[in-house]
């Protein structure tokens, strides 16, 4: 059995490939992606030995829309309404493209009905209104077959709010308010995919304002405006362009990219192009592929002739004995045109290559390439091969392996969904002919069936696919708007073949070819197939949905106006980086957050959120990176109506015109509800904000309401501790008298651990009281802590159990989303945080324990519009809360949050303030897990001035050996400290990443007896 390489040498996979068409009569040459599979196999089987690789020089039609008879479906007669209203009143279709609009309707019937989905609900007598520019609007124009994946998980994320137009009458391009010389697309007409994959036909009046536009983006000869000509030089994201996808289905150019800047196995290759495109120019350095610019048709023979010669002569080509010689450019389909000839025949490859130049175009290109058997594996032996009548004669098989990969946030790639196709391995092998199935049966139908084998085949699966979608992602990067197509053009996802072959007993991965749509079909008709025994599906769509709800939601907040209340301290730098790339305006920057790959020059997907912030300290640094900086001190927090009458005039003194306020500093959150108030923006009310600023009436609030609950419901009482309110030793007695002993001291308006200690008894009780008192009486005593509330403290009954922070958004009272996270045992009797880990190791029902829990409370306070961080501990009863942070979750839960599940809190709470709400995933699929580890100054001063210093914990940042949070920016040992920083490490598994951070805290010297890493992380489990 071959081993697997953990490197991949420059091999060749097999360069065969078919679009659907070629395998229907003519009539039915043009049925489309998916439906073209599912009819055709549902009708008959497929032999291998059908496949005629003779094909007739044929031209791809990329587009939806085709001028050919239309195409036959299954079932003949169907059983859906016919008397539907498909006609669009603002502009009307001839006679052909109402026909193909008919078509489209039909077949997404047929899906839908084959899905096991309800028809279509015609709903167009009664037009739907009340729609802004304030909703998202997805649409994709196209094949419903070709996007049925994106739509239905689109249904579930996005109900109501993604859209598939079956004509591109039914969308107009109008133009831009806001951005001249740039366009507005309208949508009068669409089918809606609800909740559940209910569809309706829709008409809009008026017309909603697309936020978002994906579709095929090719030549369309039967309507007037194809997919490319509405997308080009729109106003919102798009999901590609006809530039764009111009060179992402240009064979010779994704070759040299795979092959250049991906590093990934491309077969050898020489290829010869006519006037090739400008932006393409810069990939000319030759390793797998040599390209001869030719300066036309005529008299080129003998530089042919010797480029060939030189090729078949070539080291490269030893090894081989075949090639193949095929076109390249976005007007073929794979196969068609492509011959096969030994090595040897020099003559013939010659004859082929002249035939083939004389059909293509400018900017088209002909390859010649090698041929290389696929892989020779081992068999499984059948149960009955002692028989001999059981035995068999069977070919060899060849592996195709088909990806998807998303463009994520941060333009991060990532691997959506494996599919394979099986065949023979001398005959082509292509989407539509081969029954779609997992990589992990495909391999052990070959007999690979080492799971350890069968984990790193599909890791460099993974590895070569993302891979080669950077390599894309670089060069869109650096061409103009022009190129693109417009300024908000980009490709969002992309589909990466790869052939499994071997050298020398090892496995290795070849790349076949880059696609824009037809690793999406076949993934999708994978996962529907699998639905039908209970897999869930949208796999493959999720993130691609996903990214298409961020940059719709990022189109939506441009031009808002913010006004942010606190600046923060060093702890909450990452707000101004992240707000600093938010505001750039078609600019490289550095890409924040980076996790695996470094920082690098990335295309920034920006929002044009206008910053306003009031801060205290005039030299602070966040005021060189907003829009408008009001200098106000505010440190006096019991002053705080004041401060927020004296703002409101500050506002409107300056002309400021605001769609929201907020802040993310806790000192801050009571001023930033009474601007809010005044202002008539959207926050939670004051005496919210109130009760959950103040720790102890927080719980007595919740308390009070154990007879308000709901007939049936439980109360949030139920998850209140007792506690008391403690402003002198008076207060601690009567607190003592009242409350069970082990208590939790802590500062009233406190943050970060400050002054919180476990407490055995009341004379200990006295003693802490007594020491706070002294030493935290000013604002100026340990800054950010909430001493501009005062100093009063509180004692509570002290909560055995495991502790957890819920990060939570909330608008207008319902939940969009929620994100847990496990905290490490703390060094008691202090509760300085030690370690945490995301997602939560504890099992579903707890974990949904955790988060109704801390719904509940934010209701029963009142907190019903924002992102709030809510800490409880897991008891053997069930959640106890500790407390409530009305604002976003601090330290690293942010940076974390975005890495693991890909979802912006610090967005979604600016979206909330604005009074747009977020779309977010609600069950949200984890991508990775992290487990990081807290350095403390006392504890660390040592290693952070010497094996952990900041140069080098940036270093293995860099590197991707770590996450890095820095939280503070000075070494200064404390008596009342809080994290110095949080090093963290990534990895698929959970055990795996504690393992690897043990590694790293124990190399860098974090890990000491004194600070015992593995006690911190033996709760995650």
């Amino acid at each position: 059995m071959p081993q697997l390489g953990f490197y991949i040498k420059p091999v060749c996979l097999n360069p065969w490939t078919f679009t659907a068409a070629s395998f229907l009569p003519p009539a039915r040459r043009h049925r489309s992606g998916a439906a073209a599979a599912r009819g055709f196999f549902a009708g008959r089987m497929l032999s291998l030995d059908q496949i005629n690789v003779d094909q007739p020089l044929i031209l791809k039609e990329l587009d939806w829309a085709e001028q050919e008879p239309l195409p036959s479906l299954s079932p003949p007669c169907p059983s859906w309404h016919q008397d539907v209203s498909l006609d669009c009143k603002s502009s009307p279709e001839d006679t052909q493209a109402h026909a193909w609009t008919t078509y489209y309707y039909n077949l997404l019937q047929c899906t839908l009905q084959q899905e096991g989905l309800p028809e279509t609900v015609d709903r167009t007598k009664e037009p739907r209104t009340g729609f802004s520019s304030g909703d998202v609007t997805i649409c994709i124009l196209g094949s419903p077959t070709s996007y049925l994946s994106v739509l239905l998980e689109g249904s579930s994320q996005c109900p109501g709010n993604m859209l598939l137009c079956l004509s591109p009458s039914w969308l107009a391009k109008v133009p831009s308010e806001q951005h001249p010389g740039e366009s507005s697309l309208l949508v009068s007409k669409a089918v809606s995919f609800e909740l559940g994959g209910r569809t309706c036909l829709d008409e809009f009046s008026p017309p909603r304002r697309v936020t978002y536009f994906m579709g095929s983006f090719g030549p369309c000869k039967e309507h007037g405006q194809s997919a490319g000509e509405l997308a080009r030089d729109l106003d919102c994201p798009t999901a590609g362009s006809g530039e764009l996808a111009r060179l992402l289905e240009d064979k010779l150019l994704t070759r040299q990219l795979l092959d250049q800047r991906a590093q990934v196995g491309v077969p050898p290759t020489l290829a010869f192009t006519f006037k090739r495109l400008r932006p393409l120019r810069d990939v000319t350095a030759e390793h797998a592929v040599r390209m001869v610019e030719l300066s036309g048709k005529e008299g080129q023979e003998n530089l042919i002739q010797e480029e060939i010669e030189a090729f078949l002569k070539g080291n490269a080509m030893e090894p081989y004995s075949q090639v193949v010689v095929k076109p390249s450019g976005w007007r073929w389909s794979g196969a068609h045109a492509v011959t096969f000839h030994a090595k040897v025949e020099q003559a013939a490859v010659l004859q082929a290559m002249l035939a083939l130049l004389e059909t293509l175009e400018e900017e088209e290109s002909a390859l010649l390439e090698a041929f290389i058997p696929t892989a020779c594996l081992t068999q499984p032996k059948s149960p009955n091969r002692t028989s001999p009548s059981s035995t068999s004669p069977r070919p060899d098989l060849a592996i195709r392996i088909c990806t998807v990969v998303c463009r994520s946030w941060g333009d991060q790639p990532l691997l959506s969904q494996v599919v394979c196709g099986v065949g023979r391995a001398d005959k082509p092998l292509k989407h539509q002919a081969t029954v779609p199935q997992s990589l992990e049966s495909s391999l052990r139908q070959q007999g690979v069936t080492d799971e350890a084998q069968l984990a790193a085949i599909r890791a460099q699966v993974k590895h070569k696919a993302e891979a080669a979608m950077s390599a894309f992602l670089e060069l869109e990067a650096g061409l103009s708007v022009e190129q693109r197509g417009g300024r908000r053009a980009q490709t969002d996802v992309i589909g990466v073949d790869f052939l499994l072959t071997s050298s020398e007993q090892v496995l290795q991965l070849m790349a076949l070819e880059m696609n824009s749509q037809l690793c999406l079909e076949t993934c999708g008709l994978f996962e529907s197939m699998s639905q039908a025994v209970g897999v869930p599906a949208g796999e493959s769509s999720r993130p691609l949905v996903e990214t298409m709800l961020r940059r719709a939601q990022c189109h939506l907040m441009e031009g808002k106006h913010v006004l942010v209340i606190g600046a923060g301290g060093v702890s909450k730098k990452f707000v101004w980086e992240a707000a600093r790339a938010y505001g750039l305006k078609n600019q490289k920057s550095w890409q924040l957050g980076s996790s695996w790959k470094g920082h690098k020059p990335v295309l920034t997907m920006v929002t044009f959120v206008q910053i306003h912030l009031v801060e205290s300290d005039p030299n602070h640094f966040a005021s060189q990176l907003v829009q408008t900086f009001i200098h106000y001190d505010t440190t006096e927090h019991r002053r705080d109506e004041e401060h927020a009458q004296r703002l409101v005039g500050l506002v409107r003194e300056r002309g400021l015109h605001l769609d929201g306020c907020l802040s993310y500093w806790d000192d801050c959150m009571v001023l930033t509800a009474l601007v809010c108030e005044q202002l008539g923006l959207r926050c939670s009310p004051v005496a919210a904000m109130r009760v959950a600023k103040q720790k102890s009436r927080t719980h007595q609030h919740l308390l009070r309401r154990r007879k308000e609950a709901p007939l049936g419901w439980a109360s949030e009482a139920l998850y209140a501790v007792p506690c008391c309110h403690l402003e002198s030793h008076a207060d601690v007695e009567r607190a003592a008298r009242h409350l069970s002993f082990p208590g939790v001291m802590k500062l009233e308006y406190g943050a970060g651990a400050v002054g919180v200690k476990l407490v055995e008894n009341v004379q200990q009780c006295h003693l802490h009281f007594e020491k706070i008192s002294r030493d935290l009486r000013e604002d100026t005593d340990h800054p950010g802590i909430g001493l501009g509330w005062g100093n009063a403290m509180l004692l509570m009954e002290y909560v055995s159990g495991t502790e957890h922070d819920v990060d939570i958004v909330i608008y207008d009272g319902r939940m969009l989303a929620a994100f847990v996270s496990d905290n490490g045992p703390t060094r008691v009797p202090h509760f300085t945080e030690t370690a945490a880990s995301m997602p939560t190791c504890l099992a579903p029902d707890c974990e949904a324990q955790l988060v109704r829990a801390a719904y509940r409370c934010c209701l029963g306070c009142g907190l019903t519009n924002g992102v709030f961080n809510v800490e409880l501990k897991l008891t053997a009863a069930g959640p106890k809360l500790i407390e409530i942070n009305p604002r976003m979750g601090g330290f690293y839960l942010r940076d974390w949050i975005q890495e693991i599940y890909g979802v912006d809190i610090m967005l979604a709470s600016v979206m909330v303030a604005c009074g747009v709400p977020p779309l977010l995933p609600t069950h949200a699929q984890p991508r990775t897990h992290l487990v990081g580890v807290m350095c403390v100054v006392s504890q660390h001063l040592k290693a952070l001035k010497s094996t952990a210093s900041v140069e080098t914990l940036q270093a293995l940042h860099e590197r991707g050996i770590i996450r890095l949070n820095l939280l503070e920016d000075e070494l200064v040992t404390r008596e009342y400290e809080e994290p110095y920083c949080n090093v963290a490490c990534a990895s698929p598994s959970r055990r795996e990443a504690c393992l690897k951070v043990l590694g790293v805290c124990q190399v860098l010297g974090i890990d000491s007896p004194h600070y015992p890493v593995t006690h911190f992380l033996s709760h995650f489990k």
